[in-house]
């Protein structure tokens, strides 16, 4: 293969760019997982990723990805034939309901078109019909990776209280943690699920279950099989900074440094920046003349933009073009949208240029593979971001 100048740009929804400073926290010497400077750390990570979380609850570290903390929250807080209500709002929605059956739970799905969020009166009525309360959890993706559609997380606590239900709520963050504003503790969230390449600005490797009062009694009495998953023996060690079982420690090194980037930029923020680049994106795609995914302004997301082509055009192989030509990666079609759309990640570690960059790539990568659109959509974005620039000098001054 010939060399190939410049960075290759990653603008997939996740993994994401890892930034020079995590890069280089992670590439120190490994350190006594058992001594006292891991346990300092320890504890400096977990109130840190509280402060991220916005909750005071335990967080629990495992070192996997998303999956994993998939499987821990539904193992720690439930029993064999237990019945739970999802919504699939996506891809990654239907993967947690199946694993969710396989694990011996009785799913009940809400279906969507993928282009909508978890309806709140669906959830609502569907608990209310549940008059014996057999309902043990409600599931739900906060950000759909696979289609770009953000659920309502506080609308949808506050139509599980409507219906005076006692079910448990857990939410998937992964693609929206540290991008997008979410409250634990302020929405009424029992589990909450994240990954750590995403937002966090990591490397694939760690997940995360931000735990309630209410789901850590649950635990107590949960009957499922689990044992590297336990939250037990996790929060008992946890208390002093450690683990019961040999850490990633070096990933720990970089999410000690992620989350110290996140507290200086400030997460108001952060959540600015990324709704910023959200919608100089949009933007850009309906300056295409093309579609994005989602239908609901309100439930647009911030982290990732999910484009329809027009009948007859081949996602997949736009991406492959767009590769090869301008060695840019764009998000793959996931499950009934293979083929049909791809996906522009615009989160993270980014920034207008970078976006810029990538809008450059995409409008040039259309015109190459003979997709139908306009010429137009990289300066709509450009004039948003340069308004958006002037009003923020305006500010400062």
């Amino acid at each position: 293969m010939s060399y190939r100048s410049g960075r290759h740009f990653l603008q997939i929804p996740g993994p994401t760019n890892v930034p020079e400073r995590v890069l280089r926290a992670i590439d120190r010497a490994t350190i006594d997982h058992r001594g006292p400077e891991f346990g300092r750390m320890g504890l400096e990570i977990i109130e840190g990723l509280q402060f991220v979380f916005r909750s005071k609850q335990p967080v629990i570290i495992f070192p996997a990805s998303g999956t994993g903390a998939w499987e821990a929250a539904l193992v720690n807080t439930l029993s064999p034939r237990d019945r739970v209500l999802m919504v699939e709002t996506g891809h990654f929605a239907a993967l947690w309901s199946r694993m969710a059956a396989r694990l011996g739970l009785e799913v009940e799905m809400i279906a969507t078109d993928w282009r909508h969020g978890a309806d709140p009166a669906a959830v609502e009525q569907k608990l209310k019909q549940d008059t014996g309360r057999s309902i043990r959890a409600v599931c739900v993706v906060h950000n759909e990776t696979s289609t770009g559609v953000t659920s309502r997380i506080a609308a949808l606590r506050r139509a599980i209280d409507a219906a005076g239900h006692p079910a448990l709520f857990m939410v998937d963050t992964i693609s929206s943690l540290a991008s997008i504003d979410y409250r634990h503790d302020e929405w009424g969230v029992d589990v909450t699920v994240a990954g750590s390449q995403k937002g966090l600005m990591l490397p694939p490797g760690l997940s995360f279950n931000c735990a309630s009062q209410k789901a850590l009694a649950a635990a107590k009495s949960a009957k499922l099989p689990k044992s590297y998953w336990g939250w037990e023996e996790m929060l008992a060690a946890n208390k002093n900074g450690y683990f019961p079982y040999t850490p990633a420690t070096n990933l720990l090194y970089g999410l000690r440094e992620a989350l110290a980037m996140l507290k200086e930029e400030g997460l108001e923020a952060v959540f600015a920046r990324h709704a910023r680049h959200a919608e100089a994106t949009r933007r850009a795609v309906r300056a295409w003349g093309l579609e994005v995914l989602c239908l609901e302004s309100a439930e647009y997301s911030n982290s990732l933009t999910a484009v329809l082509l027009p009948a007859g055009g081949d996602a997949d192989r736009l991406r492959q073009i767009i590769l090869e030509a301008f060695d840019l990666s764009l998000g793959t079609g996931l499950g009934k949208l293979a083929g049909k759309v791809f996906r522009i990640g615009h989160l993270g570690d980014f920034n207008d240029l970078m976006l810029a960059g990538t809008l450059a790539g995409v409008e040039m990568g259309l015109a190459l593979a003979g997709i139908s659109h306009r010429g137009d959509g990289v300066r709509a974005a450009l004039e948003y971001l340069g308004e958006c620039a002037r009003a923020g000098r305006r500010q400062a001054a």
